[in-house]
């Protein structure tokens, strides 16, 4: 699996709830706070390539996933897999 990038903010459950599962499955990953990081949404509708309404916005490598939800969905096919 290639790393996993989650765009989220602080007091976001969801963006929370998407560490913890990286944390908890050992997925590598990287977590950016767009505020800290100084991202907009404008900047972060470029890098999804959609309109942007809500985080934290996830990516397999380079592959937009979606949110928190596509996202456990996503780890869930991945064990499957495996």
């Amino acid at each position: 699996m290639q790393r996993i990038t989650i765009f989220g903010r602080k007091g976001c459950g969801f963006c929370t709830r998407a560490k913890q599962l990286c944390e908890m499955k050992d997925i590598d990953h990287r977590y950016i706070d767009i505020h800290d990081e100084g991202i907009t949404k404008e900047d972060l509708e470029k890098t999804v390539g959609k309109p942007v309404d809500t985080v934290p916005q996830i990516f397999h490598g380079k592959e937009h996933i979606g949110g928190f939800t596509e996202f456990a969905a996503f780890v869930d096919a991945e064990e499957a897999k495996a």
